[in-house]
């Protein structure tokens, strides 16, 4: 790669005598050299993909292989896995093997479900979306308040690499201090090293979405949704620049004039500058969800109740004589 980069066209040295000297087949450069131009009809697919999967999140390339054939589109399940692939879209629903983690990244537990969000800073969140451009597509990560909804840093980028998301983490935090909770999902960007490197350096509680949980991250979920319908869709952006502009003029009225009904018709950036008439709270709507997280928060106080059971748990084997049987979890009398 170091010696291909040698070859420049040059009238002094021919390429074929360039390609000698440096000892790198002709075939190489001009292959490499060729450009590399988008299928038009798979940006078709994509565009009624991506508006599809916006509408019905919950589609994976089953759904969406019927779906592009009564719209009129003969094409297989394959070419859909590899277009959704290339997206970044997955339907949301629990599969096998779906969300295989980086055998280096840690995977955090979810520690927000019945949390109460009682004020700004309290909980961040983030996620990345695939946004469609006339000749392409390009990625968009932001990050979000969620006691506000408030916008707090987004970044665009063409490739799905951790640089940008970092990038858009070191600004928020630059911009608008740290909370004590940022939650994402599973994805490399947000598990890597460098991504958890920042969060574990401010001192900020990791929290990460179960696989399958999609109302785990709601409220990025419905930013993706309000940014699409209200400016993507109706643009139809054609390069990064002009995207970059547009993003940038929509998310100053997203923040600043947008009225939101769950804020009672007021503007995020009132609501996060004022800390009055927000909140947000994560329901488990499939049962078995407990009170408190499980490591404790500063939004909730005391101890949590995987704390105290261990505490209870520790107290019995210690009353516990050698040779004598340790009363079963049922017996054991927990803190109350």
């Amino acid at each position: 790669m170091t010696r291909k980069s040698w070859i420049e066209p040059a009238e002094e040295i021919s390429i074929v005598r360039q390609c000698e000297l440096s000892g790198v087949t002709r075939s190489t450069v001009y292959t490499h050299s060729r450009p590399v131009e988008a299928d038009e009809t798979d940006l078709q697919l994509c565009s009624l993909i991506d508006e599809q999967y916006t509408r019905r999140p919950f589609y994976g390339s089953r759904r969406m292989v019927v779906f592009l054939n009564q719209a009129g589109h003969d094409i297989n399940r394959k070419r859909v896995q590899r277009l959704m692939r290339q997206m970044g879209l997955a339907g949301m629903a629990p599969g096998p093997n779906t969300s295989r983690p980086h055998p280096e990244h840690k995977i955090y537990p979810y520690l927000l479900r019945g949390v109460p969000v009682i004020r700004p800073n309290q909980v961040w969140s983030t996620d990345i979306t695939y946004i469609r451009l006339v000749h392409g597509f390009a990625y968009l990560v932001a990050i979000i308040d969620w006691y506000s909804r408030r916008v707090l840093g987004w970044r665009i980028s063409n490739s799905m690499e951790a640089a940008f998301c970092v990038d858009c983490l070191e600004e928020a935090l630059r911009t608008h201090g740290k909370p004590e909770v940022f939650n994402s999902d599973q994805g490399s960007q947000f598990t890597s090293e460098t991504f958890t490197g920042v969060l574990k350096r401010e001192g900020i509680t990791i929290s990460m979405d179960g696989r399958g949980r999609a109302f785990d991250n709601i409220f990025v979920e419905r930013l993706w949704r309000s940014v699409k319908h209200e400016d993507v869709y109706l643009k139809g952006y054609g390069s990064m620049g002009e995207l970059m502009v547009g993003l940038a003029e929509y998310f100053a009225f997203y923040n600043g004039e947008r009225p939101h009904q769950s804020l009672g018709q007021q503007t995020p950036n009132v609501v996060y500058r004022t800390a009055i008439g927000g909140g947000a709270v994560i329901v488990d709507k499939f049962g078995g969800a407990v009170e408190e997280p499980p490591v404790p928060l500063r939004s909730t106080g005391g101890s949590s109740t995987a704390e105290k059971r261990s505490e209870a748990t520790t107290k019995t084997k210690e009353k516990t004589k050698p040779g004598q049987r340790r009363p079963a979890a049922s017996e054991v009398e927990c803190a109350t």
